[in-house]
């Protein structure tokens, strides 16, 4: 076998099913009988999600509307990136959830130490937000998807395996 096999570890998310998380939130709030007068939105952006409402207990009945719907459309709860809780005029709260996408290079750089403390023989190389794995046997980039799989519960980011080759 004298070429490399790779495959890159990623973390990204469905934007559609983002899209459509989203949207069945929004129908469930504007018809719940305890939210429904409450002035909730739900804005989506490209790299964020605001949530408004009306107090801090209508805000996490909302969120967690919102983690049951992205969770229905196998989106990872690690996609939110939550900030700050933010008071508005008329005593109205706003918090804003950061979308995760990609992997900085300091969360690359720690994925690439682990892979290269437990495999010896796999090369892991940074590119862009993304890590692209390559070893010469197949066997051992999938002992390496499955090692990463196992360990996903102790990463912050969602973590997806592609352009297995």
């Amino acid at each position: 076998m004298a070429s490399e096999s790779t495959f890159d570890i990623v973390s990204d998310f469905d934007r559609q099913e983002l899209v459509n998380a989203v949207d069945q939130a929004q129908r469930e709030i504007v018809n719940r009988y305890d939210l429904k007068d409450t002035g909730t939105t739900l804005d989506l952006s490209e790299t964020e999600l605001t949530i408004t409402t009306d107090n801090e207990m209508t805000l996490r009945n909302v969120r967690d509307i919102m983690e049951t719907k992205a969770l229905r459309r196998n989106l990872s709860l690690k996609i939110f990136n939550y900030g700050e809780l933010a008071t508005m005029s008329g005593g109205r709260v706003r918090q804003v959830a950061t979308l995760q996408k990609g992997l900085d290079s300091e969360m690359a750089k720690k994925i690439q130490k682990l892979i290269r403390d437990q495999f010896p023989k796999v090369q892991a190389r940074v590119q862009g937000d993304s890590l692209r794995v390559g070893s010469k046997s197949r066997d051992e980039l999938q002992s390496v998807i499955q090692y990463m799989r196992e360990q996903e519960e102790t990463l912050p980011v969602p973590l997806q395996y592609t352009n297995y080759r």
